[in-house]
């Protein structure tokens, strides 16, 4: 009828169809942002948490004269590794442990403990901290001259393994 005004049936379906089509669309797209994101996120929190031993242990190793790899029977606590040197400028004495500790998942935790004695041999300083979380393993194996750090860590999903090679500082 000429002069009646409004959609057909057809146009509306149409418009509907088109309308929903695009609907989805956006919400798949939203979907995939928001799990992306997510994704990105444990890997971050991963990779940080393997940067982090790498950091300390590294920065540790370098000024070290001896290092001892495995648990110490003749203490309470369960270490990864324990580092032992001396300032030669004033004398005092530097002992650092790193130290496992379970978390409430399958995963550790690892902390830096370090003990600082003067040159006579008082305790002037004893810290704890921690270092990294969901550490799944960590290794440090000697090589000719050097050592080789590996760490595996988890955050979720995600997993992270990290390499470090650390020198041995010349002996003087």
């Amino acid at each position: 009828m000429k002069g009646e005004k409004g959609y057909s049936l057809v146009e509306i379906l149409i418009a509907v169809s088109v309308s929903a089509m695009l609907a989805v669309g956006a919400g798949m797209t939203t979907a995939q942002i928001f799990r992306s994101s997510r994704q990105n996120s444990d890997w971050n929190t991963a990779l940080r948490q393997a940067q982090s031993v790498g950091y300390w242990v590294t920065q540790d190793a370098l000024t070290v004269s001896t290092i001892d790899i495995g648990d110490d029977p003749e203490t309470t606590e369960v270490e990864f590794i324990t580092l032992f040197w001396k300032d030669w400028e004033n004398g005092y004495t530097y002992d650092t442990r790193y130290l496992w500790s379970d978390s409430a998942d399958s995963l550790k935790k690892l902390e830096r403990n370090q003990v600082v004695h003067d040159s006579v041999g008082v305790e002037i300083s004893n810290t704890t901290a921690l270092i990294a979380d969901n550490i799944y393993s960590a290794t440090l194996t000697p090589q000719t001259d050097s050592w080789r750090l590996t760490v595996e860590t988890h955050s979720r999903d995600k997993s992270v393994t990290r390499e470090y090679e650390i020198s041995q500082r010349l002996q003087e």
